[in-house]
């Protein structure tokens, strides 16, 4: 765990006044510019207009230098948070640390002139790799550059069917001095927190370096405390325990209760952050091949999506630019993110977010796609401390709550038709599980992503990367069909952003399409993806209607989780492909670069809340009708069934009162709840269809509350009607809102307004329903907005301001 601050000791930013200069490899720059650390050499490259997302230009062909000067005399230790990637540095013109592991951190212990020189040379990784010698077992093609198995760096920059070639180069991490009284230095502490029956428990070990008496030591976790022990004059231990706590849950299903640690050394404190209370388990099910994930005894339906990087030119993890993007992925009732192998290491900020928001942690080691080198030595070493580094600060963070080896390293084996034993390796099989045991024993380990079945990919067995709906082209009952059990990322679709996205080339086809993701070599992209679900879900068609294409991906989406959130599903969790954008485009994000939320964002936060209704197409049977509660309280619930045909004749109308207990999952039938035959899903085709949509909808008994709504069209999405959509714009309280009614069903309302999107988006509305939309200025925008609503999927709109 990561200390916060200790009495007596002064940790100063060494973040002013540094230059970058870069040279061809062996030799020193001629010329200089200002340079951000933390930050890339591409970042400070940009600040100086020198460099451009757009054509990214090669850093790793040549050596990055950094330069600064500071001030300070006597005994100091230089902290070097992270250094990308093969490094030197020197201080006052002595070498004080070589580097080849971007992920690891340094303390170096130092002694200052007074006016100090601090200089470090990044030297070129092309020319580190073409040295690297020994083959792989297998190559793969998603990476530019298979010898980069060999170096332990971010592959972000070196999978550019999905992102521009930004290489990550510099003192990416904080570059800290750090000034202790040298009668008491921390060296080393271990914190293990975990829940016994209802009681929380911490045990501490804290390593350090002191002269004199050994004081009262005393540990206090929230309002509990207890005394440790000394043991020997260098080491104080003990474990305090905290009857009945408030223990942590995602915020899906109860609140993520933190509890302050601190430890006093007579009149020395050290402040350890905020700890929270939870038991993780994973359930394999009856027939060992499910996989869930247990919090607190109680099986959670993890949903959430993948994490990249707040920016992949700086690579910031600090508080003030992780948290916007963080708090959208909550405020979609999302529970888990997952930090894939392809990325970075989480920060600190980035786990302390995560503990605060209640947002579970699926956590890769930094492994993906390659045969990497365990057999050397010094290989093997370098990843040894990086991991339990990396292991010991996340110590104490009750979000961290699956670790696994690493990304698609078996798929790409078995995918090439390679024998099973080239699937694994002693990385996955003994140094990570071992390093997890001895460090954070509290944290399941799963040691691939995907995971298990007779090919590691394989959906009806363990972890699978799902893209059956998606990449694969499959109808929407393949959602079923696959079995899936837990989907660890799933549904990548070319997204597109709102009207209110700065930036979005649609005119621009070049741009446009530079910038949607592909896989490496492939002669497709996910375009073509979305496009084929454009036509299958509304017919023939524009391909580039924005209409339609920006809610193809979404209701795909959106059908696809309730049929896995269902009661009956085997399905345990879903992470869908990815959060965020890097660029603007239609990319995989669920939020653009700008960070406006896109249609599928709206899409997912309706099918993740926690009180829910969906409807699955049964056939024969009807619809199937799936109430979710995941909070911690009953819920008493108003259930309304409503058919509709042509969009305003209402041809059945049902209602009922149930009850949603705490944490329950329950189905009803449609037969059950009309009470009599209806051919809602238009299965048995006796004479004309009876209606064209089935929608229910779930309102508080106590209150009247909309809590959730769901819509099924058994004849397709394709109707067109006029809804009869009246709009009318309000300012109130300093906010903009659109009141909007409908006189028939209106499917799907978009926003477009250059400079606004609504607080909620695609939902539908019933004939006679009124609803008022909340507009979110985006980019500052200070104009009235001016635009216009779209409803349904075939050009009604009704323009407003």
């Amino acid at each position: 765990m990561t200390i916060r601050s200790v009495t007596g000791r002064r940790v100063t930013a060494l973040s002013a006044g540094w230059q970058l200069g870069v040279a061809a490899p062996g030799t020193e720059p001629k010329e200089w510019t200002a340079a951000i650390v933390p930050g890339t050499a591409a970042q400070a490259l940009q600040a100086a207009g020198r460099y451009s997302l757009d054509a990214p230009a090669k850093l790793h062909d040549k050596d990055v230098w950094y330069r600064t000067r500071f001030a300070g005399a006597g005994s100091r230790t230089l902290r070097f948070g992270g250094l990308a990637t093969i490094a030197d540095v020197w201080l006052n013109g002595t070498r004080i640390l070589s580097s080849n592991n971007m992920f690891l951190a340094h303390e170096v212990d130092v002694e200052l002139a007074g006016d100090n020189d601090l200089v470090m040379r990044f030297a070129s990784l092309d020319k580190a790799l073409d040295a690297k010698k020994g083959r792989a077992r297998w190559r793969t093609r998603l990476v530019e550059n298979n010898a980069l198995r060999h170096v332990r760096t971010t592959l972000l920059g070196h999978m550019t069917g999905w992102q521009p070639a930004v290489h990550a180069v510099g003192p990416w991490q904080a570059v800290e001095l750090i000034e202790q009284a040298p009668q008491f230095r921390v060296r080393g502490i271990d914190l293990r927190v975990s829940l016994e029956g209802d009681d929380g428990v911490v045990n501490l070990s804290l390593d350090i370096e002191r002269e004199g008496m050994r004081p009262p030591a005393i540990l206090y976790v929230g309002q509990a405390s207890g005394p440790l022990t000394w043991a020997g004059n260098n080491r104080v231990a003990g474990t305090v325990r905290v009857a009945k706590v408030e223990k942590w849950w995602p915020a899906t299903h109860g609140t993520p209760a933190l509890h302050r640690v601190r430890l006093r050394l007579g009149d020395i404190e050290i402040d350890l952050g905020q700890t929270g209370f939870r038991r993780l388990t994973i359930d394999r099910g009856a027939d060992g091949k499910g996989f869930s994930l247990t919090v607190n005894g109680q099986r959670i339906f993890a949903r959430g999506a993948c994490w990249s990087a707040s920016d992949l030119v700086s690579l910031a993890g600090d508080r003030a630019g992780l948290a916007p993007w963080l708090e959208q992925a909550r405020a979609a009732h999302m529970n888990m993110v997952r930090v894939g192998g392809t990325m970075t290491y989480a920060s600190e900020d980035f786990l302390a977010l995560c503990d605060e928001l209640g947002l579970l942690v699926w956590h890769d080691f930094m492994f993906a796609n390659m045969d990497y080198p365990i057999g050397d030595e010094s290989f093997r070493a370098g990843v040894d401390a990086e991991v339990r580094q990396f292991l010991a600060r996340s110590q104490g963070h009750p979000s961290l709550a699956v670790l696994c080896g690493g990304s698609e390293v078996a798929q790409q084996a078995a995918m090439l038709g390679l024998p099973r034993e080239l699937w694994t390796s002693p990385l996955y099989e003994e140094l990570l599980p071992q390093a997890v045991k001895a460090v954070r024993p509290d944290v399941p380990y799963v040691p691939h992503s995907p995971w298990q079945g007779d090919l590691p990919f394989a959906t009806d067995s363990g972890v699978s990367h799902y893209y059956g709906v998606g990449a694969y082209l499959r109808p929407l009952e393949d959602a079923r069909r696959a079995d899936v059990r837990f989907t660890s990322e799933c549904l990548g679709f070319a997204n597109v952003p709102a009207a209110a996205s700065a930036g979005v080339p649609w005119n621009d086809a070049a741009k446009w399409k530079a910038a949607v993701p592909r896989d490496r070599g492939a002669e497709w992209d996910f375009e073509d993806v979305r496009n084929h679900y454009v036509r299958l879900l509304y017919g023939d068609g524009p391909d580039r209607d924005l209409r339609r294409a920006r809610a193809a991906p979404a209701e795909a989406m959106e059908a696809t989780i309730a049929e896995w959130r269902r009661a009956g599903s085997g399905c345990a969790g879903a992470l869908v492909w990815m959060l965020k954008d890097f660029v603007p485009g239609a990319g995989w994000g669920l939020i653009d670069s700008n960070g406006l939320p896109k249609l599928a964002w709206h899409a997912l936060r309706r099918v993740f809340r926690p009180v829910q209704v969906s409807l699955t197409d049964e056939g024969l049977n009807g619809l199937g009708i799936h109430l979710t509660n995941d909070t911690a309280a009953l819920v008493r619930t108003r259930l309304s069934l409503v058919c509709l045909r042509d969009g305003t004749t209402i041809t059945l109308k049902r209602e009922r009162e149930a009850e949603m207990p705490a944490r329950s999952a329950q189905t009803l039938s449609s037969a059950e709840l009309i009470g009599a035959f209806f051919d809602v899903t238009y299965a048995y085709r006796f004479g004309p269809p009876p209606l064209d949509a089935a929608i229910v909808t779930l309102d508080e008994v106590a209150t009247g509350a909309r809590l959730a709504e769901a819509i099924h069209f058994p004849l397709g999405r394709g109707l067109a009607h006029d809804p009869g959509l009246a709009v009318e714009l309000k300012r109130q309280g300093g906010d903009w809102f659109l009141h909007l009614r409908a006189e028939r069903l209106a499917a799907c309302i978009q926003v477009e307004d250059r400079h606004y999107y609504g607080d909620d988006e695609g939902f539908f509305l019933l004939p006679g329903e009124e609803r008022a939309m909340k507009l979110l200025p985006a980019g500052g925008a200070t104009a009235p907005p001016s635009g216009r609503v779209l409803a349904g999927y075939d050009g009604y709109a009704v323009g407003y301001g």
